[in-house]
């Protein structure tokens, strides 16, 4: 990695936004929680202030900063060989474990980005979030199952994301089993609708438009 001195405000965001994790549960997504992480990395503030246009662009950061995590994380590990549940589910509980030490920094987070005036931007990482986990699981779908698959995923994804942060249970034991049953619903909305595909297939597709959709990725 290139030094701190020689990178760019966006590309001090996501070290910014690591450096911050400590400071969150005190100060919140804030200028001084910012001002500290700058302190601990030997940027000068007024340049770590560059990086962001305000909370709700740190909460966005530290969002892509789990994905890559995450990613990171899943890369390692032999998923082809697992089924596709089985995917998706260790996916979701590596992104959970790892912000576990920082559950309070994710639980402010929250409540920036649930804020009315950010609800697009909010949509924006949720849906980040499930692209990332779908193409981590071997997902390569392009037609109209590439945008369900990842609404459905980011239904279940913020529902037991809720559910996590009022979990006490041992190794997060009550999450695992509440994603388990959330899955399940995957899986049979899935067998469904491939049986109601068969029936259709002969008619006219009032689909083919999705291809014409556009969706943020990271470039």
């Amino acid at each position: 990695m290139m030094p701190l001195d020689e990178l760019t405000p966006a590309e001090l965001r996501l070290p910014l936004v690591e450096a911050m994790l400590p400071n969150v549960p005190f100060d919140g997504w804030s200028i001084a929680s910012l001002d500290l992480a700058a302190d601990s990395l030997g940027v000068p503030r007024p340049r770590a202030r560059l990086a962001f246009s305000g909370p709700a662009d740190m909460a966005d950061a530290y969002i892509e900063l789990a994905d890559r995590r995450m990613e990171e994380a899943l890369a390692a590990l032999d998923l082809p060989s697992r089924k596709i549940r089985d995917r998706i589910r260790l996916a979701v509980m590596t992104r959970l474990e790892q912000a576990a030490p920082h559950k309070e920094a994710v639980r402010r987070a929250l409540a920036v980005t649930m804020l009315p005036q950010n609800a697009a931007r909010s949509a924006r990482g949720l849906w980040r979030t499930a692209d990332s986990i779908w193409r981590a699981a071997g997902d390569r779908a392009t037609d109209y199952n590439h945008y369900t698959k990842r609404a459905i995923l980011a239904a279940v994804y913020s529902a037991t994301l809720l559910y996590w942060l009022q979990d006490d249970s041992e190794d997060f034991a009550a999450t695992r089993v509440f994603l388990d049953r959330r899955i399940e619903g995957i899986m049979a909305f899935e067998k469904t609708k491939a049986r109601l595909l068969s029936v259709g297939s002969g008619l006219p597709d009032p689909l083919r438009f999705l291809g014409r959709l556009r969706y943020p990725v990271r470039g």
